[in-house]
């Protein structure tokens, strides 16, 4: 806790509020005493000025294009770290040791299973169901087929968690086997975690699926870069759904069904149609660049500029050079990629783009990825959540045992109409 502290003067009289520093210098004035002492609140739509709680899980400093899980820079994670020693590292605090992070995959390949009935519930979606749509509503109905016990001790606590992260991808690639009609494959006693989601994804009865190691370590990347990201929104839902003691699968959902928006977990498909519309349209991309700019135009440079990050994102330049390593791999080439580099160039040169801060963000390549190794378009988020279960039940977690636990209430400024007299239906114009 700082000893600084912010005044605000209203109605003639001072008030002190206490200055609240992080150990990165960051610092947000405490308000929580604000209403009861003034009558006032604050308006900040958007919440991008307001810090909803104190996290030592992840640290994002998008001015200098800094992210990190529990201290350890991403570039660090992504170049020595796997996903499930990268979940461990958020669940836990600390990353864990031989015997920890074999405990850990042990219980998560034990927990891979969804229970049979549930196919049941596969088979009433329609062919055309989304798969973010089924991801959703199966990891709902997983409080029915495993319940919470009445008391969450640790060790319950710990098997519902290794659930959510194993089942997540049991039930993705089973969504993706329903909507193209073929049988679904088990996950594997025998295969890692992604290894595993792969061969569930793509191998079938009369086809055996080869384990790429650049793919697989492709796919690593985008989970590991994926896996949290502070307060974004479907952290924030996490939180907001978590604070009425809702169940966690309920929770999980809940943040599932924030992610599917475009502005937040789709933006990765949009990405992809912007470049194969240049593609189909013909030149470089530079016809479109120049009308994206255009004020009013309806163009849009998609993967381009980040809420938080107002320089390169880190994620964005691990993935692209993954991308490019992909892509060299005899039989991967995309076209795509090279309008991908063609667009960057262009926009890393034009002042327009620097001075509004728009660089290449996660999803400018991870999409190109995915496309690559065969994941359809509509399961691009659906990778973006198996990536970030880990990250939202720390959030989740580190908010339901924290000291300041309490229901999310937000307030507002009330702009409808004033009170107003009932009228009888017989009198009213």
């Amino acid at each position: 806790m700082s000893s600084q502290e912010a005044k605000l003067i209203f109605d003639g009289r001072t008030y002190r509020l206490p200055v609240i520093k992080g150990v990165r210098g960051e610092r947000a004035i405490d308000i929580r005493t604000l209403r009861d002492d003034t009558g006032l609140i604050t308006m900040d739509p958007g919440l991008a000025n307001t810090g909803i709680c104190r996290s030592s899980v992840t640290f994002v400093d998008g001015e200098k294009g800094i992210l990190q899980y529990r201290g350890y820079p991403i570039e660090t994670l992504a170049e020595h770290s796997t996903f499930v020693e990268t979940a461990y590292l958020l669940l836990h605090g600390d990353l864990p040791t031989r015997d920890e992070l074999s405990l850990f995959s042990r219980q998560l390949n034990e927990s891979s299973l969804i229970h049979e009935d549930m196919r049941l519930f596969f088979r009433a979606f329609p062919n055309h169901a989304h798969p973010m749509g089924i991801l959703s509503t199966m990891v709902a109905s997983l409080s029915t087929f495993y319940p919470l016990p009445d008391v969450l001790d640790d060790v319950a606590e710990e098997q519902f968690i290794a659930n959510l992260i194993s089942q997540v991808r049991t039930i993705a690639a089973f969504s993706y086997k329903r909507a193209i009609g073929e049988p679904m494959v088990y996950p594997s006693c025998n295969l890692r975690y992604i290894e595993n989601f792969l061969n569930m994804m793509f191998s079938s009865p009369v086809k055996d699926y080869k384990l790429d190691a650049d793919i697989v370590r492709a796919v690593e990347l985008i989970l590991i870069l994926h896996a949290d990201h502070e307060q974004n929104c479907s952290a924030a839902t996490v939180r907001m759904a978590g604070s009425s003691l809702s169940n966690i699968y309920s929770v999980i959902s809940a943040g599932i069904s924030a992610l599917w928006g475009a502005r937040h977990g789709g933006a990765n498909m949009e990405v992809i149609t912007m470049l194969e519309h240049i593609r189909a349209s013909g030149g470089d991309g530079r016809d479109f660049v120049e009308r994206a700019k255009k004020k009013g135009s309806n163009e849009r440079l998609m993967g381009f500029g980040h809420r938080v990050y107002k320089s390169y994102d880190p994620r964005a330049k691990i993935l692209k050079d993954a991308c490019h390593k992909l892509l060299q791999k005899p039989g991967v080439s995309d076209p795509l990629f090279d309008i991908a580099v063609r667009l960057e160039d262009i926009a890393m040169h034009d002042d327009y783009f620097l001075e509004r801060n728009l660089y290449p963000n996660l999803d400018f390549y991870s999409g190109l990825i995915l496309k690559a190794i065969g994941i359809p378009y509509d399961m691009f988020t659906v990778l973006f959540a198996i990536g970030r279960v880990p990250g939202w039940l720390a959030q989740w977690r580190e908010m339901v045992h924290g000291d300041n636990f309490k229901i999310a209430r937000p307030r507002q400024i009330y702009c409808g109409a004033d009170i107003r007299s009932y009228i009888p239906i017989a009198e009213r114009k």
